[in-house]
């Protein structure tokens, strides 16, 4: 779990160092109708924050194996409206989110870490797969739509 942690406290210094060399219209800016804009991934970034914090908690009491439940990501990028809040107020929402996910991450004792949930068609997996599983999904939203090619370290 350490090199996830280290791995999430890498982002969170990061990402906002990168941000604060775009302009505006570079956050801001949808590269086609259909398709989000910087500020708008990172909103969605948040989403997966809020869902992924409520299933590592519930996963640790919950009935086993623990089922999750999906999220329709387009609506919730949507509703929430990042497109027109102030980038700050995203970028501090993310920042939150991501270091009170390492806070739960920390207090996990390693027993609960085998505890199962179902992610859909029968497939069990482990509470950290899907912690692995939320690090590669923000590192594949970071590296390929907001940063460019950036490595994470």
């Amino acid at each position: 779990m350490q090199s996830i942690i280290d791995q999430l406290y890498f982002w969170i210094n990061k990402v906002p160092e990168e941000f604060r060399q775009m302009s505006e219209i570079e956050i801001s800016q949808r590269p086609t109708p259909q398709k989000w804009s910087k500020k708008e991934v990172l909103g969605h970034l948040c989403d997966s924050a809020i869902n992924n914090l409520e299933r590592f908690i519930k996963i640790q009491y919950d009935q086993q194996p623990f089922v999750l439940t999906p999220y329709d990501q387009v609506h919730w990028v949507e509703i929430q409206g990042y497109q027109e809040l102030p980038f700050d107020e995203v970028m501090n929402l993310w920042v939150s989110l991501n270091k009170k996910i390492i806070h739960v991450i920390k207090n996990i004792p390693n027993e609960k870490l085998a505890l199962q949930c179902d992610i859909g068609n029968n497939q069990l997996m482990t509470l950290q797969w899907l912690i692995q599983d939320y690090l590669e999904h923000m590192e594949h939203h970071l590296n390929k739509q907001i940063l460019g090619s950036l490595n994470s370290k």
